[in-house]
């Protein structure tokens, strides 16, 4: 804690009177232009990643990278509801990443007999699991937990549109879902191209769930 109370005095006396403006600014409200879900791992720095600022990306984050589907009240749905209907976010971002470990436990369930909190929470994710093993990918496989991460995140952007206000905004042509996978050894981040059905790296062009996808057949996860 000394290190992290020192990174505050730094901050006070160092970082906030070289952005006074921009912090007074930021007083009054915020307007950012994406919202971020994406895992709770200390190793995901979402900022330093995207090179954006305070005021830039509205985030939540929690174990995973889950979204709930729509009936589920908890603090990941509010988040949404609130950058939808009252930033109104053009983009929002289910961010998941390599070595995670809430997807180890989604792969091997009964390393969580001692969390059972953490078991639950990743019952939304369980389809994920099972569309791995529809694909025939053995769960101790060494793909497997790219394979089931990557799954992982193709299903929370489908839970994001059983939301109705998301699902509007997308269909009016004022939001649009990206799924992103990071690999923290290499820095790389892939994006799903709804269009072609693949993963590709996000600097090329690819196809986000946009008001052309909103009324089109949802189509079944597949690794």
């Amino acid at each position: 804690m000394n290190r992290i109370i020192q990174g505050i005095q730094n901050f006070q006396r160092d970082v906030y009177p070289a952005h006074r403006d921009l912090f007074q600014r930021l007083a009054a409200g915020q307007s950012p232009e994406a919202l971020f879900i994406a895992c709770s791992d200390s190793r995901v720095a979402l900022e330093l990643l995207t090179q954006t600022g305070p005021g830039d990306i509205f985030v939540c984050r929690n174990a995973g990278n889950i979204a709930p589907a729509h009936g589920h009240a908890d603090a990941v749905t509010a988040a949404i509801e609130y950058a939808v209907s009252a930033l109104k976010v053009q983009d929002i971002v289910v961010k998941g990443h390599s070595d995670c470990g809430a997807m180890k436990g989604l792969l091997k369930p009964a390393a969580l007999q001692a969390m059972p909190d953490v078991r639950g929470w990743l019952t939304h994710a369980e389809d994920a699991r099972q569309a791995l093993e529809a694909a025939g990918v053995d769960p101790g496989a060494p793909e497997a937990l790219e394979t089931v991460t990557k799954l992982n995140i193709r299903l929370q952007l489908d839970h994001l549109r059983t939301h109705a206000h998301v699902r509007t905004a997308v269909r009016e042509g004022r939001l649009r879902l990206h799924g992103w996978y990071y690999r923290i050894d290499t820095g790389g981040v892939q994006a799903w191209d709804v269009d072609h059905s693949r993963w590709v790296p996000v600097h090329e062009p690819y196809a986000p769930i946009d008001a052309r996808h909103e009324d089109a057949p949802e189509e079944a996860m597949h690794a």
